[in-house]
């Protein structure tokens, strides 16, 4: 029997985080590794004391018809990614490395297809984690270095573009 590479392994464990989201449209499940240890886990749900979407049986970005990837401030979840985050020391956080797993709920099929948002590359900029690695599928995954967000900073894109330079 073929033993599992570590990186599957642990994309994995993120995959079996994200079956406790309580979103109504994606399920993501995050951990956070540094040295072979895992440090944290997160999946994306309504903060502490609030009710998830999957309790009120409804989603509010669903109802007003927000497209994929937009207006995540209108959203009722914190973030599988920040939910990891805020559960580690920051010393734990530095040079770590965060596996991210999404599914989508209707359907429970493995969504590939996904990054963290603009809001969470800022949370895990700060948070000095080294690297995202995302599962693509069963056996496959993204790797990327969050040096290159640093070093190719599209948020300037938008501001310059709007002002017009």
């Amino acid at each position: 029997m073929e033993r599992r590479d570590k990186t599957n392994y642990y994309l994995d464990i993120a995959e079996a985080v994200c079956a406790r989201s309580t979103c109504l449209r994606r399920k993501f499940g995050a951990i956070i590794v540094k040295h072979d240890e895992i440090i944290s886990t997160g999946y994306n749900g309504a903060p502490r004391g609030r009710q998830n979407c999957s309790d009120l049986d409804f989603c509010y970005r669903e109802r007003m018809q927000v497209p994929r990837g937009q207006r995540y401030e209108l959203c009722r979840s914190v973030h599988a990614e920040m939910n990891a985050i805020i559960s580690a020391s920051r010393a734990d956080l530095m040079g770590a490395t965060l596996y991210l797993a999404c599914h989508d709920a209707k359907t429970n099929a493995l969504d590939g297809a996904v990054e963290p948002c603009s809001m969470c590359k800022r949370v895990i900029l700060n948070a000095g984690i080294k690297q995202v690695v995302i599962r693509q599928d069963a056996d496959h995954y993204d790797v990327m270095q969050t040096a290159d967000w640093i070093a190719n900073d599209d948020s300037l894109a938008d501001v310059l573009r709007s002002d017009g330079y």
